[in-house]
């Protein structure tokens, strides 16, 4: 995914040589990757924009995950339909 690919440029070739600056845990880099790898290209890169512009010295700071998939459970990854209901 090209996506995927700039931002191991930046975090290899570019952020080495930058002071570190980033106020949320994981990093905005990281953040991209994982956004990219669980919601897809256009949701991930709408996820990643929206970090980066907290992103600020007058932003947020802290653990700010990447948020889970709306259909997916929270705790164990499944799908609503494969929950087993014990009545």
């Amino acid at each position: 995914m090209v996506l995927k690919g700039l931002v191991k440029v930046y975090q290899y070739a570019i952020s080495p040589y930058l002071p570190a600056s980033c106020r949320y845990y994981p990093t905005c880099s990281s953040y991209a990757l994982q956004a990219l790898d669980k919601h897809g290209p256009v949701k991930g890169l709408f996820l990643t924009l929206g970090r980066l512009g907290r992103c600020h010295p007058f932003g947020g700071q802290g653990y700010d995950p990447v948020p889970e998939k709306k259909n997916e459970c929270q705790h164990c990854g499944a799908e609503p339909s494969s929950h087993v209901s014990i009545e």
